[in-house]
């Protein structure tokens, strides 16, 4: 079963790589990685995504926790949140199928971002399951490139007041 863990460590040389190292030294995969500072300089959010069934999540965690840099691990898979990725597709588009990547564009709320007069690079924002389905979508037009990033989560806040 996948998990996404949200994780706060320091944001310091070496963090990253002794996250990733417990990782690979122990014959766990992460399918999806995305770090980036936090409104705290000295702070990273580091959201990972990995398969496993609860006694291997549980250990992760707990390994996780053992790092120095580490300060929180949360499964946000655990409950309600949030999460998203993006994509930058460069599609053949040609005077045949500049039209049909517009349309598809529209339907899925993408952005051109980059015209060229053979391509559009289309942006794509939103969960993983729309991002495979556009993908599926223009690959009959011609993709010529895709840079994804991992999946990034929040917890969802209580509606209740």
């Amino acid at each position: 079963m996948k998990h996404t863990l949200s994780v706060l460590v320091e944001n310091r040389p070496g963090a990253l790589s002794r996250i990733t190292g417990l990782f690979s030294g122990r014959g766990f995969n992460i399918e999806s990685l995305a770090v980036a500072a936090t409104l705290d300089p000295t702070l990273s959010h580091l959201t990972l995504v990995t398969t496993g069934d609860d006694f291997i999540i549980e250990q992760i965690i707990k390994q996780l926790n053992r790092l120095v840099d580490v300060y929180k691990v949360v499964d946000v898979s655990e409950g309600e949140y949030v999460s998203r990725e993006m994509a930058l597709v460069k599609v053949r588009a040609e005077d045949e199928t500049r039209a049909e990547v517009l349309r598809m564009c529209d339907i899925f709320r993408c952005k051109v971002v980059d015209v060229s007069p053979k391509t559009y690079t289309v942006e794509v924002t939103g969960p993983q399951s729309k991002i495979q389905a556009v993908i599926e979508l223009l690959k009959p037009l011609g993709i010529k490139e895709i840079a994804r990033t991992g999946t990034i989560a929040m917890v969802r806040e209580k509606k209740t007041v």
